[in-house]
């Protein structure tokens, strides 16, 4: 991955572009990803008290600027970016480029899209805890029914599919933790089926909204809701970048 193509990367209107990015990269590739850091970014990293979660900042911001540049023809490093009230990052410039970020485990994913909101989301598959005990607190009571009438067997993977696509809808709305989970319902018995159902604000909210699910390896699922009429979804790997 250390020869990175100079090539450009457009992005269409209406299209969702998702790349996944497994922090096993060599160092050689994590010194030039460090290059691109802000010194704000650089401080960040060093302020983690374990190795491995700075390792995932610097990967995570450096391909977060290395992509950018691509879409946006701006060098990596001379990208600014700024923060919303609810600690949701956005360029600090004038564009139509929209982008979300997640991590957990050994994994990140970046979601572009034009113009519309975009939320990302991704979790590491665990099962050492009760997944009816975690949802009464915060899934909506449909949410829960629908997990109950799940098998045992089907029931973790319901729980991580209901848990991603409604991080990954708050996180569209850039309201952090002040937005209740139960407030909204998704869809949980399928990975194709993936739908916002009902919202306690608006009826038509429903209608505004795209979301997606998908796994990029064994163990991983995650989710990304957009505000927009999405035509295309498609998924990139930038460790073959």
């Amino acid at each position: 991955m250390c020869a990175f193509s100079k090539k450009k990367i457009y992005l269409l209107q209406n299209q969702v572009h998702i790349w996944f990015i497994n922090f096993n990269i060599s160092e050689d590739d994590i010194t030039l990803l460090y290059k691109f850091l802000s010194e704000d970014e650089i401080v960040k990293a060093s302020k983690f008290k374990f190795n491995k979660d700075k390792i995932c900042s610097i990967i995570t911001r450096g391909a977060l600027r290395l992509l950018s540049s691509k879409y946006l023809n701006i060098k990596p490093e001379d990208i600014p970016f700024k923060y919303g009230d609810y600690g949701k990052p956005d360029y600090d410039f004038k564009t139509n480029l929209k982008f979300n970020i997640s991590h957990s485990g050994q994994m990140a994913v970046i979601g572009f899209v034009l113009n519309d909101d975009i939320g990302v989301d991704i979790e590491e598959i665990k099962t050492n805890f009760d997944v009816l005990d975690i949802a009464s607190n915060y899934f909506s009571n449909s949410e829960i029914e629908a997990l109950k009438n799940l098998s045992l067997e089907s029931q973790t993977k319901g729980f991580y599919r209901c848990w991603t696509r409604k991080e990954s809808f708050i996180k569209a709305n850039a309201k952090g933790l002040s937005f209740p989970l139960d407030s909204f319902s998704v869809s949980i018995d399928s990975d194709e089926k993936t739908e916002l159902l009902e919202t306690n604000w608006d009826k038509n909210e429903t209608d505004l909204w795209k979301l997606f699910s998908f796994s990029p390896q064994k163990n991983y699922i995650g989710a990304v809701s957009v505000k927009g009429n999405i035509q295309n979804i498609k998924y990139f790997n930038f460790n073959k970048l």
